[in-house]
C-alpha cells in the first residue's frame, strides 16, 4: 500500500464531504444514530467476534492486564455503546444555534453561530468504544472524521464502522463523512499529519508519548489530551466515611482510565488515623501504595496495613500515570502545599478535594488550575456521559476553545454573522457628484 496516496485519499474524501454535511438536518443526523444503535445489537454476534481475534492478538503480544480490559467488549460495553449513540440523538444540535447577538450603534446586529470544526482526525488507542463515541459526536455535530485506532482493536474497529457506514447508507447521511484508517501500517499517521489542506484537527488519545509525537509533527491545530495524573487530597476536616470511599473508588472502580487518581494526598493532622484504614481497603483491592517518608512511617509496621504492599516513593513515582492497582501517597501540612503539590505533579486533569469545610472548598476550586476540579466526589465522573454531554471526544488539558471531556459543543467554534441594511463604513459610498448623476442618468435614457 502506498500510504501517502491512501492518506490524501482519506482527507480528500472527507473534506469532499463537508458541503454535504452543511446541508443535512437534524432529524437526519439523529436517524442515522439511532438506526446505528439498533445495527450494534443486531451484528452483536459479530463484534463479539471481532473482539475475540483483537483479545487473543493483545494478549500473544504481553499486553497487561489493565490495558486488556480496555479493549474487551463485553455485554455491558456493548449495551453503553448503544446508549451513547441514543443520548447523543436526544442531545440538542448545537450547528447553527446563534449564541449572542448585538446591536451596534449604526444598527448593524453582530452575532456568534454555532459551525463544525471541519474535518477531525482521531487518533486513539485501546477502547473501541471511542470508535463510537467519536464517530456519534462528529456526525450529530456536522464533523467529518477520520478515525485512526490502535492495531490491538484493527477488527473490532472495521465491524463498528461498517456498522455505521450501513446506517449512513440507510438514511441518506454522507457516508463518506465517516473514514477509517483500514490498516496497521504506522506511518500512515505521520503521512496524515501533514495534510492540513485537508484535516482541520487532530485529537490524540492515548499515552503520553503519542499525544507528545502528535503534538511535534502535526501541521494542523492540535487539541491535546495529556496523562491523567488526578490527584485526591484529604482534608484535615473530612467526613471518613466520604474520605474512604472516594479515595477507594476514585482508584480502585477502574483503574486502567485516566480520571482514576494516581496521587492521595493527606493532610498531617489525620494522616495516623486515615492513611492504616483506606491501607487496610486498598491491600483487600491489591492496591500498591507508594509512600512518601511520613507515609510509610505510619504504614510500615500497622497492623491494618500488613495485608498491603507498602514501598517507598522516588520522586518520578508522584509524575506517574500508574493505570493500574498503583497509588503514590503524600502527607502535607496545609492546603496551600496540597494545591502546591497538585500543580508540580499533576497533569491538569481531575483532581478533588474532601472536606466539610466550605470555605476550603472553594478555595480548592478557585486556585486548582485543571480541567475539572471536584468537592467531595469521585473523580471517576470526569467524562462526557457522566457530564450530560452525551459522549466524549476526550478530555482536553489545553487551553484552549475546548476544556475537559469535549462534547458536541466542543466540536464547534464560532463565526461571527452580521445583519445590515445598507450600512457602510465612515460614510465612504458612489460619489455623490452632479456630474456623475448626470452622466448615470445619461447612459439610462440611451438605454
Amino acid at each position: 500500500m502506498e500510504l501517502k496516496k491512501y492518506a490524501e485519499e482519506l482527507g480528500k474524501k472527507a473534506k469532499k464531504s463537508q458541503t454535504l454535511l452543511r446541508k443535512l438536518t437534524t432529524e437526519v443526523k439523529n436517524k442515522t444514530l439511532l438506526r446505528a444503535s439498533e445495527l450494534i445489537l443486531e451484528r452483536k454476534e459479530e463484534l463479539i467476534e471481532a473482539n475475540k481475534k483483537d483479545l487473543e492478538f493483545a494478549s500473544k503480544k504481553g499486553y497487561k492486564k489493565a490495558l486488556l480490559d480496555r479493549l474487551a467488549l463485553n455485554e455491558k460495553r456493548i449495551n453503553g455503546m448503544v446508549q451513547v449513540l441514543k443520548d447523543v440523538a436526544s442531545l440538542p444540535d448545537p450547528v447553527g444555534q446563534i449564541i449572542s447577538m448585538w446591536t451596534r450603534p449604526n444598527g448593524l446586529k453582530v452575532g456568534r453561530m454555532r459551525v463544525p470544526l471541519g474535518t477531525i482526525l482521531i487518533i486513539y488507542e485501546a477502547r473501541p468504544n471511542v470508535t463510537i463515541e467519536a464517530a456519534s459526536l462528529c456526525m450529530k455535530s456536522s464533523n467529518a472524521v477520520i478515525l485512526k485506532g490502535g492495531s490491538e482493536t484493527i477488527n473490532s474497529n472495521r465491524v463498528l464502522v461498517d456498522i455505521l457506514k450501513q446506517a449512513c447508507r440507510e438514511t441518506g447521511f454522507p457516508e463518506e463523512a465517516i473514514q477509517f484508517v483500514n490498516t496497521t501500517e504506522r506511518e500512515i499517521v505521520n503521512e496524515l499529519l501533514e495534510m492540513d489542506n485537508y484535516i482541520d484537527v487532530v485529537i490524540p488519545r492515548g499515552g503520553e508519548g503519542l499525544i507528545r509525537a502528535v503534538a511535534e509533527k502535526a501541521k494542523m491545530p492540535v487539541i491535546k489530551h495529556y496523562k491523567g495524573v488526578c490527584n485526591l487530597y484529604i482534608d484535615n476536616e473530612a467526613d471518613f466515611d466520604k474520605a474512604l470511599n472516594i479515595a477507594y473508588n476514585s482508584k480502585v472502580e477502574r483503574p486502567s482510565v485516566c480520571n482514576a487518581i494516581e496521587n492521595l494526598i493527606v493532610h498531617k493532622d489525620i494522616a495516623e488515623d486515615f492513611l492504616p484504614k483506606i491501607a487496610y481497603y486498598y491491600g483487600k483491592a491489591g492496591v500498591e501504595m507508594r509512600c512518601d517518608e511520613v507515609s510509610y512511617n505510619i504504614l510500615k509496621n500497622n497492623k491494618l496495613a500488613e495485608n498491603t504492599k507498602i514501598v517507598p516513593a522516588t520522586e518520578e513515582d508522584f509524575y506517574e500515570e500508574f493505570l493500574d492497582l498503583i497509588i503514590a501517597v503524600k502527607v502535607v501540612n496545609s492546603l496551600d502545599e496540597a494545591i502546591d503539590f497538585i500543580h508540580k505533579y499533576g497533569s491538569s486533569h481531575s483532581e478533588a478535594i474532601i472536606t466539610e469545610n466550605y470555605t476550603k472548598g472553594m478555595r480548592f476550586i478557585n486556585e486548582v488550575d485543571s480541567a475539572a476540579v471536584y468537592i467531595n466526589a469521585s473523580t471517576r465522573f470526569t467524562d462526557g456521559n457522566e457530564f450530560g454531554l452525551g459522549a466524549e471526544m476526550g478530555i482536553s488539558t489545553d487551553k484552549i476553545h475546548a476544556r475537559g471531556p469535549m462534547g458536541l459543543e466542543e466540536l464547534t467554534i464560532p463565526k461571527f454573522i452580521i445583519f445590515g441594511d445598507g450600512q457602510i463604513r465612515n460614510d465612504v459610498g458612489i460619489p455623490k457628484d452632479e456630474n456623475e448623476e448626470i452622466k448615470i442618468n445619461k447612459e439610462k435614457c440611451d438605454l
